[in-house]
């Protein structure tokens, strides 16, 4: 069996505490951790260019990163 050379666990609980500290830092700019989420997504653009093949793929013009408000979609 290959030896796994990262610990998948460690790297989202990294990246997690990594986004809520800065959450934390920048509370008041935004209404929710969600708002937060939406909002700094938006300004990614890897983020923005994964949601454009999504969009696209679904028949979309433009994603929907919005508020971070449940879109009913799954």
């Amino acid at each position: 069996m290959k030896k796994k050379t990262f610990d998948c666990i460690e790297m989202k609980n990294a990246i997690q505490r990594k986004l809520m500290a800065e959450f934390d830092a920048r509370r008041s700019e935004f209404e929710s951790y969600a708002d937060f989420i939406a909002r700094t997504s938006e300004q990614d653009q890897t983020i923005r260019a994964f949601w454009s093949r999504v969009a696209k793929a679904s028949g979309e013009e433009s994603p929907s990163l919005g508020s971070g408000k449940p879109t009913g979609r799954g």
